[in-house]
């Protein structure tokens, strides 16, 4: 009879086990859905990596790229740099299209897989954000900084994965 008793007790207690797991559980899909579950509803990817790739992307790289440098010419150095308040708008939109560019080759049937491609999606996005600071903060030298990780996210993407 004791061991009768003990089994009942322990399967009353996996019993009331089991019910506080269907409850947590029940209470943890009644709570509002993710951010990006609701940022997504109803969005419809349109364009293609393609067209990401040469209307946002790389048009966004270049400004960055290209936003700082030195020149060494027969007449002498020319060093390249934003001045104005405008000039730093544009390399911040640009870096913002770079990370926003990255957000969108995550988004649906654009992930071409959940290894490299995710890697370095993130990647241009980081490589944006530090280029965003960098306009944000009027910061030359960030802005320079900015420059390889934008062309080695870009470039190391495209070893793997065929352009054009």
């Amino acid at each position: 009879m004791k061991m009768v008793h003990s089994l009942f007790l322990v399967s009353a207690a996996l019993f009331i086990s089991g019910i506080a797991f269907v409850v947590a559980a029940a209470r943890t899909a009644r709570q509002a859905p993710a951010r990006t579950d609701v940022a997504m509803a109803g969005v419809t990817p349109v364009a293609s990596v393609k067209q990401i790739m040469k209307g946002i992307t790389g048009p966004a790289a270049d400004v960055v790229y290209n936003a700082v440098g030195t020149t060494v010419t027969a007449k002498g150095t020319v060093e390249k740099a934003p001045h104005t308040d405008a000039e730093w708008e544009d390399v911040g939109n640009a870096a913002a299209a770079l990370i926003e560019s990255g957000n969108l080759l995550l988004m649906g049937s654009r992930a071409v897989d959940n290894g490299d491609w995710l890697t370095q999606s993130r990647a241009l996005i980081e490589a944006g954000t530090l280029a965003l600071k960098a306009a944000q903060t009027k910061n030359v030298d960030g802005v320079f900084a900015a420059g390889e990780p934008v062309n080695l996210s870009c470039d190391n993407c495209h070893l793997k994965y065929k352009r054009g």
